[in-house]
């Protein structure tokens, strides 16, 4: 599958889509994908309590790897070091 709508941002050349409260971050055609689900955030609408799951591309659902982080940023820093290594196995 290709993305041929280019509304979205990417984050160290890959692509990563907001819906709702959660963000997906990689290629569909890799075997891992990184799912974010922002659950928790403060008065000003910023991220407090973010999980990011490495999961794969045909099963969003299923757990591989999971982080917990106060914030999207480091949530997706990590999170992307983390995808990256499972995409090379």
């Amino acid at each position: 599958m290709e993305l041929k709508n280019k509304n979205y941002v990417e984050y160290k050349g890959k692509p990563l889509v907001r819906e709702g409260d959660t963000l997906y971050y990689g290629f569909v055609n890799d075997p891992y994908i990184l799912r974010i689900d922002i659950f928790m955030k403060d008065t000003n609408g910023d991220p407090t309590m973010v999980f990011g799951t490495i999961c794969p591309t045909n099963d969003t659902n299923k757990v591989i790897k999971q982080l917990n982080k106060a914030g999207l940023y480091e949530a997706l820093d990590i999170g992307a070091e983390w995808l990256e290594q499972y995409n090379k196995e």
